[in-house]
């Protein structure tokens, strides 16, 4: 009795599905034999909640080959890797969306973000993916991008049907198990997978699309306590009085019913602009230029998810080129002469629009502005020990950072 007559899951096909994915993608081996399956009627087709359980529609499987079964895999255990639940929890607390027709937009932001270059390279393009070209938009992006870019409407009519489940958007669905329910994965045998997966591409770069590299890169480096506090710094900059303030028209002030005739701009808050000044000079390592790239990462995450406000400065001797931040990795860190980062502050305040605030990666050797600048000021150390920095000057040590700028210790 096949499938479809009996009503029941086909195992052998999905399980087959399952291994011809892991033999595609075999850095995401680990990832997908840590699922665990459960059979669903109602899911439209295959879905994960944030437990790491893979809910499976009977009818879905009976109707679809092995080769596009193994796409589906991937693209489902692609959301519990990059943490899409995490971070939509996070995307709807931050700018407030909620409800479903939310959620629904997180999903096919997250589904933009893994279908990009997921497929190709003996995985057959599932009927029904959703691409960023579908929507107008451009490849390469991270799902909080993509959020930005597009709303529901004609376009998007055809993917009502969507539906990942909890471990693509964050909300829990009826027919989900539930955080106690069976099988379910906690959050360090969650973290232990990952590792495992960032191993795997680690090991095999060559083979690895950009995007799984470069979530890859970020994997190998946890949130610790410095990369917290420097986030926290930057977001304290930001929201303090004065930033990211100016004034508008656009909606009146209140005072104005008191003067007739008289319109007065109100006080309106927008993006903040951050500018992040990296010290590219000799005595900056090329693992300590690397972390700043990921610190330049963490930075555009603490206000918001916004690259578009995030501008990078090159510097040793001389200030490059503001480098507006689109992907970290092109950002070219040109340098490895001397250090006056004060050609840094000088060209990061010129940037129009003007920096709210200005972050400052550096391992701190180096002359700092004399005047406090119209901004604030956040700096970030990489760790030295405070010996000989002047093969002139044994005894020199540089100066510290002045008191107005906020000071945080990397590593």
């Amino acid at each position: 009795m096949n499938a479809d007559e009996s009503g029941a899951l086909d195992l052998d096909k999905l399980f087959a599905a399952r291994l011809q994915a892991a033999r595609a993608r075999p850095y995401l081996a680990t990832a997908l034999f840590a699922l665990y399956t459960v059979e669903s009627r109602q899911v439209p087709t295959m879905a994960v909640d944030r437990h790491w359980r893979c809910y499976v529609s009977p009818a879905f499987v009976d109707r679809m080959p092995v080769e596009d079964l193994a796409g589906v895999w991937v693209h489902e255990v692609s959301h519990l890797l990059r943490d899409h639940h995490g971070r939509s929890d996070r995307v709807a607390r931050e700018r407030g969306l909620t409800g479903p027709g939310e959620r629904l937009r997180m999903n096919i932001a997250a589904d933009c973000e893994i279908n990009d270059d997921v497929y190709g390279d003996g995985l057959v393009q599932p009927e029904g993916a959703v691409y960023p070209g579908t929507l107008g938009l451009s490849e390469g992006q991270l799902m909080e991008d993509y959020l930005r870019r597009f709303t529901l409407g004609a376009r998007t009519q055809s993917m009502a049907w969507l539906d990942c489940g909890s471990g693509a958007d964050g909300l829990e669905r009826e027919w989900e198990l539930g955080p106690d329910g069976a099988h379910g994965l906690s959050a360090q045998e969650q973290d232990a997978v990952r590792f495992r997966v960032a191993e795997g591409l680690k090991g095999r770069p060559g083979t690895a699309p950009d995007g799984w590299r470069r979530w890859a890169e970020e994997a190998f480096h946890p949130p610790q306590p410095w990369r917290e506090l420097l986030g926290a710094a930057v977001r304290s900059a930001v929201s303090g009085s004065g930033a990211g303030e100016d004034y508008s028209y656009g909606r009146p002030a209140r005072r104005s019913a008191g003067l007739p005739g008289v319109v007065l701009p109100s006080l309106r808050r927008r993006p903040p602009r951050v500018s992040v000044v990296i010290d590219t000079s000799g005595s900056v390592s090329d693992a300590e230029l690397g972390s700043a790239l990921l610190e330049v990462a963490a930075i555009s995450r603490a206000v918001g998810g916004r690259r578009d406000l995030v501008t990078v400065v090159p510097c040793d001797a001389a200030a490059r080129i503001a480098h507006p931040l689109c992907r970290a990795e092109g950002i070219p860190l040109v340098g490895g002469g001397g250090t006056d980062l004060r050609t840094g502050f000088a060209k990061a305040l010129r940037t129009r629009p003007r920096p709210d605030v200005v972050v400052v990666l550096t391992d701190g050797q180096t002359p700092w502005p004399d005047t406090r600048p119209a901004c604030r000021t956040v700096v970030g150390l990489f760790p030295r020990q405070y010996a000989s920095w002047d093969e002139e000057d044994p005894d020199h040590v540089p100066d510290t950072p002045p008191v107005w700028a906020r000071v945080v210790d990397i590593g």
